[in-house]
């Protein structure tokens, strides 16, 4: 079962950097260093699939990950990491 969140409208947006930013303030967590745990984040990416099929998230998305986007599937449910 896939879960579709809603975009938030700009207000909400708004609302939602602020109080990361207090959260992040409140635990000394610094935006380079926020930046560079996003930027390992996504050099370790990983995706496959149940028949063992699997991409490293660089490059074009292969074809059996495309079939199943097209057919609905979100990538983030192959995502391994």
């Amino acid at each position: 079962m896939s879960t579709l969140i809603a975009r938030p409208d700009a207000q909400t947006r708004e609302r939602l950097i602020l109080w990361i930013r207090r959260r992040m303030d409140e635990c000394g967590i610094t935006e380079s260093a926020l930046q560079a745990a996003l930027e390992n984040d996504q050099r370790h990416l990983r995706y496959q699939d149940a028949f063992g099929n699997v991409w490293s998230g660089d490059g074009e998305l292969p074809a059996w990950l495309k079939r199943a986007v097209a057919a609905g599937q979100s990538i983030e449910h192959f995502r391994c990491n």
